[in-house]
This record gives structure tokens, sequence and C-alpha cells, in this order.
């Protein structure tokens, strides 16, 4: 029976979700209304699951949250962009460098002092994104990472650390998806927050 087995992979999902803190959560979303402020650039980026998951938060947080603020009389929009989404960029990196050159060498590009670099990864060891956060960190960006219960070399580098409490891959991105969804909805279902109209 398949039962007895699901109910256990939600009630280990539920504690997965319930280890993520609400405090370091709150400062991410601060970061990102002081990016929206500062009319500062927003990089995501991940591997795999984690990849899916940076490009569903630049979508909700470049459509989504900026719809919402913009509703709500803001005078911009957030400038994000996933770094997992170009394949022929991606490829051509990997081919003629090396594959833990892919974000790092996007950045290159596009990075600047004071813009935001948020990497979602299970482990928290993954190269090509322990040598972005270490580039982004030489080079002045805000850097923010969500990792698992194992946190890796990421967690030495990045300003911001949210870690989910599992070694579950899944549940791990799933709960990681969930961050990703509340620093988006922060926005849009208080856009208050981003245009500054609102009482704490």
């Amino acid at each position: 029976m398949m039962i007895p087995w699901i109910n256990d992979y939600i009630a280990s999902h539920r504690r997965a979700l319930e280890s993520i803190d609400a405090a370091i959560l709150s400062r991410m979303i601060d970061t990102l209304r002081e990016a929206w402020h500062e009319d500062r650039q927003i990089f995501a980026c991940g591997n795999g699951g984690s990849a899916a998951n940076a490009s569903h938060f630049v979508t909700d947080l470049g459509k989504g949250s900026s719809d919402a603020i913009s509703r709500a009389g803001g005078a911009r929009r957030f400038r994000v962009l996933s770094l997992c989404d170009c394949t022929s960029w991606i490829t051509a990196l990997g081919n003629d460098y090396a594959y833990e050159d892919i974000f790092v060498r996007q950045l290159e590009n596009y990075g600047r002092q004071g813009d935001i670099l948020i990497g979602a990864s299970v482990s928290g060891d993954s190269p090509n994104l322990v040598k972005a956060f270490a580039w982004a960190k030489e080079h002045g960006l805000r850097t923010l990472a969500l990792v698992g219960e194992k946190r890796g070399a990421m967690v030495g580098i990045a300003e911001q650390v949210l870690v989910i409490d599992d070694t579950h891959y899944g549940r791990v991105e799933d709960a990681q998806m969930h961050a990703f969804h509340m620093m988006c909805y922060a926005f849009i279902e208080q856009p208050e927050v981003a245009t500054g109209n609102f009482k704490t």
C-alpha cells in the first residue's frame, strides 16, 4: 500500500517547510525591496530542479510582483533575470570553458556592484554556484543562498542564507520554491511593501 509512504512523505515535507526561518526570509524580502527602490538587477540561478525554481521565481517576480506594484502606483518594475535560461549561451560557455563557468561568465557581462545574486542548491556545493557567488562577493554584489541541511561552501560566501533542514532533494527543492513564492507574493499581496506606503 502506498498510503503509509505518502503520509510519511507529507509529514516529512511539513517538517521541511517548518524549518524555513521567517526572520531570514523577511530579510531576503527586504533585500529585494531595496533592489526595487535602487533599480538594481537581480540574478537567479541553480541546477536541475533548482534551475527550474530559479526560472519560476524570475517569472513570478518579474511579472506578478511587478504588475502588482505597478497597479499600486509603483514607478518601476523588478529587473530580474535567470542565468539558467539561455541554452545557447550556457552550452557555449560549458563547451568552450567549463560547466562551472556557466553562471560566472554571464555575471561578468551583466553584474554590477550593488546587484543581487540569488542561488538555490540542495547541497550548497555546486561548483558553478560557488564560483558565481565568490565572484559576486568579490565584485560587490549582494548574495542570497537557499540551501539544504548539508549547507555546503555557499554558506561561507553568501551574505544571507536560508537553510532547509532536510537532505532529500525533492523536499528541499519544494521548500525552496515555497520560499521563492513567498518572496514574490510578499509584493503581489502587499505591493505597499515595495512602494513604502505601509505601516509596520
